[in-house]
């Protein structure tokens, strides 16, 4: 089956259903149209003009028809449909309404009266409900053997990936190791010693905490290295 005939079969059930809806409507209407105008007249004050009962009867009819192409519209446009389909239920309603009003007062009576409406409220329910997604059709074999060739050749045709070979890792290089130059030896002032000494008993004295290079250099106004080679003198030579 061909794409073609797969389209036109729902169509043409759908032309047809529409064709079966708006014959059993018309049918339905006709009733409808002389029921709601006997209603009317029967039960209108004496004097009311045969205007006033196919006023109601055109209204009665109009009315289902304006919703039912409404509610259609708003489907193809996806929008709400709450509105039109309640007027399309109380036109109905009132049709029924008038039919088993003016029908012989015996239940076939009011069934045979009520057919029209209730046909055509079944119909308008067959139409406007939506229909089934379907589903994936499985492929067939002559849809399936077409992809086996296509990927047979596609694999026999194409040429191997060339393969790129992989570079050794290079041994990592250890960094030699920073040698520090030993301080160069700083001369000691003679003169300077006396005067560290009694800065370094002082301090001690006065503190119980041994003097640093820092506070030595501090107060002799000396460089630091200075100081701590004056401490160094100091300390192996005794006080």
């Amino acid at each position: 089956m061909t794409s073609t005939d797969r389209t036109t079969g729902p169509r043409i059930e759908g032309v047809v259903l529409v064709l079966i809806l708006l014959t059993v409507a018309g049918f339905a209407g006709a009733a409808s149209f002389t029921h709601v105008k006997d209603w009317t007249l029967a039960n209108s004050p004496t004097g009311t003009g045969q205007w006033f009962g196919w006023a109601n009867a055109v209204i009665s009819e109009l009315v289902p028809i304006a919703s039912l192409l409404t509610i259609r519209r708003r489907r193809r446009a996806g929008a709400p449909i709450g509105y039109p389909l309640f007027l399309l239920i109380a036109a109905a309603g009132l049709s029924l309404a008038a039919q088993l009003a003016v029908a012989k007062p015996s239940p076939s009576g009011w069934l045979l009266s009520a057919v029209p409406a209730l046909a055509f409220m079944a119909l308008v329910k067959l139409v406007l409900a939506p229909a089934p997604t379907p589903e994936h059709p499985t492929p067939t074999c002559e849809q399936v053997e077409p992809i086996r060739v296509q990927v047979a050749e596609q694999v026999t045709t194409e040429p191997p990936a060339a393969i790129t070979p992989v570079p050794e890792p290079t041994p990592a290089v250890e960094p030699e190791p920073v040698t520090t130059p030993a301080p160069e030896p700083v001369d000691v002032p003679a003169h300077l010693l006396p005067t560290a000494r009694f800065a370094a008993v002082q301090h001690e004295q006065a503190t119980g905490q041994p003097i640093t290079a820092a506070e030595l250099a501090d107060r002799l106004s000396i460089a630091p290295a200075v100081a701590g080679q004056l401490l160094t003198t100091i300390g192996g030579g005794g006080r």
